[in-house]
């Protein structure tokens, strides 16, 4: 068996992978050889396009496409996002609490192979780019978009497999291996607080290296690396960065229009995307997709057999004047009241369930291709108006959320709100515009908060009955897949 952490190279990445064994060290046909990667930035800018490829494409099973699947992993772990059928079973042991604390589950190994795949390319390029031929300009350009990525997958897997961060405490807990290096033998898990040091040192190097010019939405520019600054800062309760973090990431992106708003999330061209993937036509990834679990209108048995909905307690926050009200149909099972749109764009073999989504829309029936949303302008609205909020700055905080929610409901006026309750109409926004795109366990997480699917829609015979978990039991932390534990004698389970 290959050790997870001692064995990571960059060039695999370049290709669309298929098996597990075989995406961490496949040299591709279509790219340059591993001894001339780093001779050239241009060579580099081609290594670096891999890692980008490498958000998206399909791993280990059709459930893991890339951060897509992640996104929807930590949804259905949550209490906003509503799975109304079984369908083929797809996320379900998920949305049941089981599978994440299932150390022989493919879910939790793949989650932990593709952040660390993920952090060991961007350590080849790290290590590498400083004696490449071409102009520094370019070399800050790979050097801070890599140091980005590693900052943002340590992130994500400090967020998964260990204990909250706990602002003003000494998060001496265990965290995660801290990779540095191409090629290490699989180290001992760092402590949170050193896991946290080392994404906010990695961060502010990205921050210190880019500027606002990138190829394209799927690249990192200075505004997604403030961006993932700023969510590094909310979740360690540093408030005052975090909104002005989140501040600068925004400028230069307007939110979008109400027409936009129903244009089926599935455009990196949407003017207020600041980060996502494309996904081009001839590359789709079929039933291994964002779009084959989350949208409409793609016929997979998934979708056809578990349309996605929200939380009918939180629709029923939503404003009749807001523009987002649209975006799901509390009457769909009902072909008199239904929106007309769902049965244009499904087929008659769709189920039809009340509150299902309209948000997200695969390109077609017979196409699961749609661009993955990652970071977009209204995400850093809200993080601004929070850390505004909980660190005593009502009026400001009231200010942003205004400018923000007046964009989505035309009859929004300035909230009067102060403390508890500002802040929880600052969340109730957030879970309504980021719904289904991956926040809700970490926020959940993140303020100690516990699951509560009681007295909405969740179906019983789907969630197995997992209507509640208290907040900050062991559960929380997902576990050390068991090929990590078999492979670094350092390594140390969670607790069950």
């Amino acid at each position: 068996m290959k050790k997870l952490i001692s064995k990571i190279f960059l060039l695999g990445a370049i290709l669309s992978f298929g098996c597990a064994e075989d995406y961490l060290d496949t040299l591709p046909t279509d790219a340059v050889s591993e001894n001339a990667v780093f001779t050239t930035t241009k060579n580099a800018f081609t290594a670096l396009n891999g890692i980008h490829r490498s958000m998206f494409i399909r791993y280990d099973s059709q459930g893991q496409p890339g951060e897509g699947g992640v996104m929807i992993m930590r949804e259905a772990l949550a209490e906003d996002y509503v799975l109304t059928g079984i369908a083929n079973g797809w996320f379900i042991s998920m949305s049941r609490w089981l599978n994440h604390i299932n150390e022989n589950s493919g879910d939790v190994r793949f989650v932990w192979r593709f952040y660390y795949k993920i952090i060991g390319n961007a350590n080849m390029i790290i290590a590498n780019i400083d004696e490449a031929e071409g102009p520094q300009a370019e070399k800050d350009e790979i050097k801070g978009q890599a140091l980005a990525y590693r900052a943002w997958a340590h992130f994500n897997l400090v967020q998964l497999f260990a204990e909250r961060y706990q602002a003003g405490g000494g998060n001496s807990q265990l965290g995660v291996p801290i990779v540095l290096e191409p090629i290490t033998e699989g180290g001992a898990r760092n402590t949170v607080e050193e896991v946290y040091t080392q994404i906010n040192a990695d961060i502010d190097a990205a921050i210190a290296l880019l500027d606002e010019g990138r190829n394209a939405k799927s690249h990192i520019n200075i505004n997604v690396a403030r961006g993932i600054k700023a969510r590094i800062a909310l979740t360690q309760g540093n408030y005052a960065v975090a909104a002005q973090q989140a501040s600068q990431a925004r400028e230069g992106y307007e939110l979008m229009s109400e027409s936009q708003l129903y244009e089926g999330f599935n455009n990196v061209d949407n003017p207020e995307w600041i980060w996502g993937s494309r996904q081009i036509d001839d590359q789709q990834t079929f039933f291994a997709s964002y779009f084959a679990y989350v949208s409409l209108n793609f016929s997979s048995t998934n979708i056809r057999g578990n349309p996605k909905a929200i939380n009918s307690k939180l629709y029923a926050e939503i404003s009749d004047t807001d523009y987002r009200k649209g975006l799901w149909d509390p009457n769909a099972s009902d072909p008199a009241l239904r929106d007309p749109f769902i049965d244009e764009v499904t087929l008659s073999s769709f189920a039809k369930r009340d509150y299902m989504n309209r948000k997200f829309i695969a390109q077609a029936n017979a196409s699961s291709v749609g661009d993955v949303p990652y970071m977009r302008a209204s995400e850093m609205f809200l993080i601004e108006a929070e850390a505004l909020a909980r660190a005593g700055n009502d009026s400001q905080a009231a200010q942003v959320l205004f400018n923000f929610a007046s964009q989505r409901d035309p009859e929004y006026t300035l909230t009067t709100n102060t403390g508890a309750a500002l802040i929880e109409e600052i969340m109730i926004q957030r879970r309504i515009e980021l719904w289904g795109e991956g926040f809700r366990f970490y926020d959940l997480k993140r303020l100690n908060l516990p699951l509560d699917r009681t007295g909405a829609n969740h179906v019983e015979t789907v969630i197995n009955s997992k209507f509640e978990e208290p907040a900050g039991t062991s559960n929380w932390q997902f576990k050390i897949p068991i090929s990590e534990l078999n492979a670094n004698e350092n390594m140390v389970q969670n607790p069950s």
